[in-house]
């Protein structure tokens, strides 16, 4: 199961995404995301990804396509790892 808030702050909106990152919430994570990047108002879009217990392919698959674009990320130990190999993913070999 997959639970997004969302937090609004002056200087910061965050998507704080908790749980298990599986089909088929994958499709509501980039369905939020690109909500949350509307109207920023200057702000910066941080996506919270500390809470995640699990990470499917498909999952993979979406914190990609947020890394392509550049998205930003607040992430605990297991998910900065899981990040950290996703990006290598993406550098020119």
């Amino acid at each position: 199961m997959l639970k997004i808030s969302v937090m609004n702050g002056p200087r910061q909106r965050r998507l704080v995404v908790e749980g298990t990152l599986v089909e088929p919430s994958v499709a509501e994570l980039l369905s939020e995301y690109t909500k949350a990047k509307e109207h920023l108002d200057d702000r910066d879009l941080v996506i919270d990804v500390t809470n995640l217990s699990a990470i499917s392919a498909a999952g993979e698959d979406a914190l990609l396509q947020l890394i392509d674009d550049h998205a930003r990320f607040h992430s605990g130990v297991f998910t900065k790892e899981v990040l950290k190999q996703l990006a290598s993913k993406r550098r020119p070999k």
